[in-house]
């Protein structure tokens, strides 16, 4: 009986060693889009059901849509609501950021500068939410979906241009943040091949994907592939933003899809969750060391939900 005890006080030491040796565990978002925001902060069973289930599968940040949908401002109107969902969420020991920008909006023209007054607009609510709610309600951060290259105009000629529209709506926001002193961090999701792209931006010549990491306090790379390792992989795609970002002092969290895409490649939608976790593990092996690295987020609540239902029940 003592030795099974001791074996067993043994093996015990030796899980908690382990686990001590692989650090702390990467912080996990998921983005949640209008309709799914809007029941959860509506709606305190669904809003805790939701939570519990995120919280079953290691999520611990919620990137929440806070902003216009079906000709309602939930923010504005009831922004009660809001608070009372943040303060359940903060006392869970969860983190929540605002996601700002939808195809229902089509926030894409925010960078066009006959539309600045929108992007403006659209971080002020949140801004002036903050302001107003006590601290155990306020949003954590931001979380901007701004994506100029799915405008119609987008193409070889135009995206310099465009990109560089991007960039000034990114600072004229940044700028509104600083007027309020806000403690909020900001940051885009920016495709991982904007360091594919130099842009001469403000006299200094640099990949677009630095520009931002300069601008906005963290980025969320969609780093949309299914495997860790590799040519066209995960990694080899969010190498130079860590390299970066380690330098200059920002953190950057990888963007992971699992919704169905005509490209295999980008999703994990038909690998499944099991392969999805392994090639996590390794990704988290290989850049866990780096300051930088701000653990990842899943695209989007859902289809990540069904998908994990159907395959990972």
């Amino acid at each position: 009986m003592k030795a099974r005890l001791l074996a067993l006080w043994l093996l015990l030491c030796l899980s908690c060693a382990a686990a001590s040796a692989a650090g702390p565990t990467p912080s996990r978002a998921v983005w949640i889009w209008e309709a799914e925001s809007y029941a959860m902060v509506e709606n305190p069973a669904q809003g805790q059901e939701a939570l519990d289930f995120m919280k079953k599968h290691g999520v611990d940040t919620l990137y929440l849509y806070a902003d216009a949908y079906r000709s309602r401002n939930l923010l504005v109107e009831n922004p009660a609501l809001y608070r009372a969902f943040i303060e359940r969420l903060h006392q869970q020991g969860m983190h929540v950021y605002a996601l700002l920008g939808s195809a229902y909006l089509h926030t894409e023209a925010y960078v066009l500068p006959e539309h600045r007054a929108d992007a403006e607009a659209m971080l002020q609510r949140v801004l002036t939410y903050n302001q107003a709610a006590p601290h155990a309600a306020r949003f954590d951060g931001a979380n901007l979906d701004i994506e100029p290259h799915i405008l119609d105009a987008w193409n070889a000629n135009t995206r310099t241009t465009l990109l560089a529209q991007f960039l000034d709506m990114s600072a004229a926001l940044m700028r509104l943040k600083a007027v309020y002193g806000a403690d909020l961090a900001v940051g885009p999701a920016i495709p991982f091949w904007l360091d594919g792209i130099e842009l001469n931006w403000q006299g200094r010549s640099k990949p677009v994907s630095e520009h931002v990491i300069d601008l906005y306090d963290y980025v969320a790379l969609m780093d949309y592939r299914d495997k860790a390792e590799g040519r066209d992989s995960i990694i080899s795609h969010a190498s130079s933003e860590i390299a970066y970002a380690n330098r200059v002092g920002k953190r950057v969290v990888i963007g992971l899809e699992t919704t169905p895409n005509e490209i295999d490649k980008v999703t994990f939608y038909e690998e499944g969750p099991r392969v999805m976790e392994r090639e996590i593990a390794k990704v988290t092996a290989a850049l866990a060391k780096n300051p930088s690295f701000g653990g990842y987020a899943i695209h989007h609540y859902r289809g990540w939900r069904n998908w994990l239902l159907r395959n990972w029940p």
